[in-house]
């Protein structure tokens, strides 16, 4: 069984206080489930962006791409 796919949103707030939250980094399956997760944990914040965090990374090294990465610098 394959595990569900996660998003990572990027969120900037303002907490009840009035006190600035930016680059605010929460996982979901989709938006709507990441919003749910951060109004949990910061309770009557207002959102005042959001977007979704680009990859910095594209596919998974294999054991050869490590060990040439290793060699070539040697």
């Amino acid at each position: 069984m394959q595990a569900p796919a996660m998003t990572k949103y990027v969120y900037q707030i303002r907490c009840r206080n009035g006190a600035v939250v930016d680059n605010l980094q929460i996982y979901g399956r989709d938006e709507e489930e990441a919003k749910r997760k951060l109004q949990q944990m910061y309770h009557n914040c207002e959102i005042l962006d959001v977007r979704i965090a680009r990859a910095e990374r594209i596919g998974v090294s294999s054991y050869e791409d490590v060990l040439s990465l290793i060699t070539d610098s040697l």
